[in-house]
């Protein structure tokens, strides 16, 4: 019992020791770590949303929902632009072909296009970076998304790399 009072003690400090995580990690409660051989994990919200993820070779990243896509660019991406100061966005309605270009992000020290990585319709646009363009930044992979479209040809969502296999492409860029 002492031993769940140091963990409740130290899970309740965690994410003040840990200032990247942005929400509190999963930790199991002390009753469970009474069952012999239960496995106990510690994972970030991050981590798991990043596991729905497709990617591109132009770095930008794309989560299904039904038949809708949530559109963003990798933290690659972010860090390589800098800090970004202005989104172009489609306007609402747009039909967008795989890998068209659909807007463009202009940072402090470059400008970078944005490529769909499916074919669709835009829906919405993400209407807070026209006053926080800095989102993208941040919480590229959440709060700084780009775009949501309807996937129209759900097949091509073969096509694109998950999280390892972007991971890979990465590291080949610096060879």
């Amino acid at each position: 019992m002492a031993m769940c009072a140091v963990l409740r003690c130290v899970s309740a400090n965690f994410s003040a020791a840990l200032p990247l995580l942005t929400r509190p990690a999963h930790i199991w409660t002390c009753q469970n770590s009474r069952r012999p051989n239960m496995l106990r994990t510690l994972y970030t919200t991050s981590s798991r949303l990043s596991g729905a993820l497709k990617f591109t070779d132009k770095h930008e990243w794309v989560r299904v929902e039904g038949t809708v896509g949530t559109v963003g660019i990798s933290n690659f991406a972010q860090e390589a632009l800098g800090d970004v100061v202005y989104c172009g966005l489609p306007e609402v309605g747009t039909k967008l072909e795989q890998i068209e270009e659909f807007g463009a992000l202009e940072s402090v020290k470059a400008a970078s296009e944005l490529y769909s990585p499916l074919t669709g319709e835009v829906t919405e646009i993400n209407t807070n970076l026209a006053d926080n363009p800095g989102l993208v930044n941040k919480a590229c992979y959440e709060d700084g998304w780009l775009i949501k479209m309807t996937i129209e040809k759900p097949a091509e969502l073969d096509e694109l790399m998950d999280e390892a296999a972007y991971e890979k492409f990465i590291k080949s860029l610096d060879s």
